[in-house]
């Protein structure tokens, strides 16, 4: 659940295996603090729930122990250490979140290469089709929904497989595409441009120039 989220919960059967807490708590207890200022890069607030955690009973024993350090401390009576150590309670929770999700990165490996692998085919697909003259430059989003994956999840997956995130990954594709067509010499920058489903020329041409360290006709000279 991210921050500004909102959730619902419908009826529900007892269970004696349910169990789970929340916590909640206003923008305020972090505003202008350090957890504050990162928060937002915490990417698996934006997974979807079929990416959660799966957790070790070590791993739930951990992060148990650190909620009930926080509801420990919000039954206190309040001073000035309160504030300080609720959010470092929290930031705790949550870097250890991150090293959870990195442990689970790395033992689905395999998996995770799948991915790879049909994004790689998506994307071969999606120009050989020509829907990039109709739809333009593939965005993370699309690749997600093709891959049953969240834009986050997908980038965060792809950085740890090759160090480079989702869009990355989409650039390098183009400017490996685009290289081939320059060496065509038939073909113009105007035209290559608009075939890779760029809507303004110039931009194909500064994001090549920003990926090669050549313009497009530099590039094409020396072919």
């Amino acid at each position: 659940m991210a921050p500004g989220q909102t959730i619902a919960i419908e009826q529900i059967e007892p269970s004696d295996r349910a169990f789970g807490w929340t916590i909640a708590f206003h923008p305020d207890l972090i505003r202008n603090s350090e957890m504050g200022r990162k928060i937002e890069h915490y990417n698996f607030f934006h997974y979807d729930t079929n990416e959660a955690l799966h957790l070790s009973a070590r791993e739930v024993r951990l992060v148990a122990d650190i909620a009930a350090n926080i509801e420990l401390e919000c039954g206190n009576n309040l001073d000035r250490h309160s504030q300080m150590l609720i959010q470092s309670n929290l930031e705790l929770l949550l870097k250890y979140s991150e090293r959870f999700y990195d442990r689970q990165f790395y033992v689905r490996r395999d998996l995770n290469r799948g991915h790879l692998n049909r994004l790689n085919a998506f994307l071969h697909d999606y120009y050989q089709s020509e829907q990039c003259l109709d739809k333009g430059i593939p965005s993370v989003a699309l690749c997600g929904k093709e891959l049953g994956l969240s834009p986050y999840y997908l980038s965060d997956l792809l950085k740890r497989e090759t160090g480079k995130n989702a869009l990355e990954h989409i650039h390098l594709f183009i400017i490996e595409r685009a290289k081939s067509l320059l060496h065509d010499g038939n073909i113009s920058i105007t035209q290559i441009a608009y075939d890779l489903g760029f809507e303004y020329p110039q931009h194909f041409s500064k994001l090549f120039k920003a990926k090669t360290g050549l313009s497009p006709r530099a590039f094409k000279a020396q072919s």
